[in-house]
């Protein structure tokens, strides 16, 4: 990366970027855990499904997705027809990392009488080999829709399908995945920063472990724990997600204050998505300029990806059209 810097020193690499994004009729996504540079050049700033769906949307021939790849896949599978770039096809998600396909697929045969509800924080292939896609916003209002007694499988992260089998009082067969930058927060710190700022409000994501969640005065998806903040009438909050969403948030409303929750150590940066970082304006650039590196998912899995993902979205209220009914495994 440090050569690829020296080529481009004396670029402007906004200007440039502006440049390439309306010669490729390019989109550019940014989630957001992504740098605040890259955030404020975006088309478009959000949750991960949410950007596919504007990107599907618009009339773009590129979508420039700055996020992670399951994210890039997703825009993919949405809109097979356009190029989907990723700055850095390096990043990640350990989540995505924690449950590889053959084992799922292998997991799943294991247990033919579950439904497996599957977070959005999987791979293509693993989507593919799901039922129902969920995010964690709309989980709670699918498993509202599940009959009691269908057994249901949830992937890959154990601490989202916990908090849903404590909120929702459903029993649920989990796979033991997690997300590395939720579980970095630490509870002994946490308590500290709240005895520093008493009558803030913690808002957490429900990839926390349940010790952070019990602190927490509300829980919710990257958008929900925005709209909270900002809706919200007290002047400071304590924020225990990735800590790139607080650029959000102090743009929106710069007069109040949003501290992210701490480490281990009460000052590591342990809390922010190794992966995330790997793209940058300089990598975004080089994207835009060679249209690599490509998203690709194969014709097969695409089509068994988005229906998983249709399921979703039909259930939500995402698609028009009748109740859907009970699943079918």
């Amino acid at each position: 990366m440090t050569a690829i810097v020296q080529n481009l020193s004396g670029l402007d690499l906004r200007a440039e970027i502006d440049r390439l994004r309306k010669e490729r009729n390019a989109v550019i996504l940014a989630h957001y855990y992504q740098a605040p540079e890259i955030q404020d050049l975006a088309d478009f700033v959000g949750d991960s499904l949410d950007l596919s769906r504007k990107a599907a949307a618009t009339d773009a021939d590129v979508i420039a997705f700055c996020g992670v790849r399951f994210m890039a896949e997703v825009a993919k599978i949405l809109s097979p027809e356009k190029t989907v770039i990723l700055p850095d096809m390096d990043a990640g998600c350990s989540l995505e990392d924690s449950c590889p396909p053959e084992e799922f697929a292998r997991f799943r045969a294991a247990h033919p009488d579950h439904l497996a509800l599957t977070y959005i924080n999987c791979s293509a292939a693993v989507k593919a080999h799901s039922d129902i896609i969920v995010t964690s916003s709309s989980a709670a209002t699918i498993l509202s829709q599940i009959p009691l007694d269908q057994k249901i499988i949830f992937a890959p992260d154990r601490h989202l399908g916990g908090y849903f089998a404590r909120t929702t009082g459903r029993e649920m067969l989990l796979w033991e995945g997690s997300c590395i930058v939720h579980e970095a927060f630490s509870e002994t710190e946490l308590i500290k920063l709240k005895a520093q700022h008493p009558g803030a409000p913690v808002a957490a994501h429900p990839e926390c472990p349940v010790h952070i969640l019990d602190h927490a005065d509300y829980v919710g998806s990257t958008r929900g724990i925005l709209d909270y903040v900002l809706s919200d009438p007290a002047e400071t909050f304590i924020v225990a997600t990735e800590p790139h969403i607080i650029h959000q948030m102090e743009k929106a409303a710069p007069h109040k204050t949003f501290i992210g929750a701490p480490g281990a150590d009460g000052n590591c940066n342990c809390n922010m998505c190794p992966y995330m970082a790997l793209n940058t304006l300089e990598k975004l650039y080089l994207a835009l300029r060679d249209l690599t590196p490509r998203i690709e998912v194969d014709e097969e899995t695409r089509v068994a990806a988005k229906r998983s993902l249709d399921r979703m979205l039909e259930m939500t209220g995402g698609l028009s059209g009748p109740d859907v009914g009970r699943p079918k495994l």
